[in-house]
Formats: C-alpha cells, structure tokens, sequence
C-alpha cells in the first residue's frame, strides 16, 4: 500500500517528467519501488530511453529491468507489438531465464490465447508449486475471463499456502462482496485486521460489510469498528463519521438509529449510542465547515432528520 508522502512523491517526480525538466528514470524507478500502475507513462518514458542508445548504455544491467518494465505496461496498454519486441530481447539475452518464460506467458494471456498461457503456467508450477506470481496469473487470467467462481477458488488455494498475503486476502473480500456474499466477505476482513491492526481501511471496509448484514450484534460491531476508524485517523476518515450517523449505502437509515430501534429499552446502550453519535455529528459539522461550507446546511438538515430517539 502507497503512503500519501508516497504518493506525492511520485506524483510531484511525474509532473517534473511530462513538464520535460527530466528524471525519467528516476520517475520509472519510484513506479517499479512502489509497485504501481502508470501503464501509459512507463511505456512512454520507458521507450524513450530504450530508444536512445546513449541514454540506454547508461543503465548498464539495470537495462534489462527496464525492458521487462516497458514490455508490462506494453501488454497492459495493448501495445503488443512492443512487448513482444522487448520480451524477444530479453530471451535473446537471456535463453533459459524462467522470468523471461513468465512474460512469454503473459503475452499469450495479453492476447487472448488463454489455453495456450494455462498451459504454460501449469508447467511452470509443475517445477515450482511455490510461484506466487504464477499463481496470481491464473487468478487473474480466471477474472479476465469472467470465471469469478474460477477466481475464488484460486485465490483461496493460493491463500492456503500464502496466508500472510494481506493484497490477496483483499482482492477475495472484494469479490465476495462484489457477489453479495457478504459473511465470506467478513472472514476476509477479519484476516485482515488481525494481521494489519493498523490499517484503518480494513477496519472500514468490515464495518460496512458487517452494516450490511444487519442484526443487532453486527450493527453494534459496525458501530464499534467505525469508532475504531475514527481513533486510528484522528477523527479525519468521513466515511466512518457518516457511518457512525448514517448508512452510507442507504442514507434513509443511520447505523446508530437502526441499533436504537433493535434495543429499545437498553437505557446505558441508547445513552452511549447517543453521545457517540453527537459526537460524530458535531465532528462532520466541523469537517464540512472547512471543505464544504456550501454544503453544511444539507447536511445539518440531514443529521437532524436522522436524530436518535431516547
């Protein structure tokens, strides 16, 4: 996951590149650190130094990489005229690199030749069980055909053995939720939590599937986990305000009013709920003011209607 500091790194080194005051490898470099997608740019700026002799006798080995780099976003940007010219290159230098066999594979997949990338990949593990790049191949190959169910159960193979993969236990809860299987999704997220304790998104993202499944013990879980959001980002998370208040999903019913009415009579319960809530309230109040005044009054007006009963 990319920080915001990050983030405006990259993107600050970005806008520098297209404005032609340089670092295009430096910018292609941060993008390979951080794991990021910026298809279209790396394939831009990738080339223009591959294209450049001087330029390109410069990287030394690290040539190599950026040919493997280009020939990705290439595939991704359906340039496969490239990619194949990049990957050709790469196992001409390189004629028993199994890396170089994992791009010629993704180049099948990139070209619909779905049988035939299966059968690659399926050779590789034959040789190494343990690929995990092979492995999210498949699960990806499975989603770009449509094969969700496909997906799902190669995702939860590979989690069998790679467990402690926070990206893939993700990508299964948002397609669970996706199919609206939303108790399957809660596992996921429950992974996630007790893995990345810290991560306020993955507190969100349960607290919104546990809403959903509704329940007077779930909704008191949602309500808690939003609360958590809240204390992990110093009260600045909207989301979690609102979902203190109000379900976000569906904004005619709030997630502390539907508690109310699930436990009528639970006089210490209603209090907290109440003085949670106002508190959430009075905190959205204060984010509007400062982001969005023409809006505050939508909102006051919103809060109002949706007000907890004692």
């Amino acid at each position: 996951m990319v920080s915001k500091t990050e983030e405006t790194q990259l993107n600050r080194l970005e806008n520098q590149v297209d404005n032609g005051g340089g670092g295009a490898w430096e910018y292609l470099c941060l993008v390979r650190k951080l794991k990021v997608r910026r298809s279209e740019k790396v394939l831009k700026y990738g080339l223009s130094i591959l294209n450049d002799l001087k330029k390109r006798s410069g990287l030394g080995s690290e040539e190599w990489t950026l040919y493997e780099q280009v020939a990705i976003a290439a595939m991704d940007c359906q340039s496969l005229d490239v990619a194949k010219d990049c990957i050709r290159l790469l196992r001409k230098a390189f004629p028993e690199s199994k890396r170089v066999g994992r791009l010629e594979a993704m180049l099948l997949e990139a070209k619909g030749s779905w049988a035939e990338a299966e059968k690659a990949y399926s050779s590789f593990l034959e040789e190494n069980p343990l690929d995990q790049v092979i492995h999210k191949r498949r699960v990806a190959m499975a989603k770009a055909q449509g094969n969700i169910s496909g997906a799902i159960e190669g995702l939860n193979k590979y989690l069998e053995i790679f467990m402690a993969d926070h990206d893939a236990w993700r990508e299964l809860a948002e397609i669970y939720v996706s199919l609206q299987m939303y108790k399957q999704a809660a596992f996921c997220y429950e992974e996630l939590i007790l893995s990345q304790p810290t991560v306020p998104l993955h507190h969100l993202a349960y607290a919104d599937v546990l809403y959903t499944l509704g329940g007077l013990e779930n909704l008191q879980t949602a309500k808690k986990y939003y609360a958590s959001v809240i204390d992990l980002t110093g009260g600045k998370n909207t989301r979690a305000l609102f979902g203190i208040n109000l379900n976000v999903l569906t904004p005619a019913f709030q997630c502390t009013s539907a508690i109310g009415q699930l436990a009528k009579g639970r006089n210490k319960e209603d209090k907290e709920s109440l003085e949670l809530q106002s508190l959430a309230a009075t905190a959205l109040e204060k984010d509007y003011k400062q982001r969005a005044p023409e809006k505050l009054s939508l909102l006051s007006t919103a809060l109002k209607s949706l007000k907890v009963s004692s």
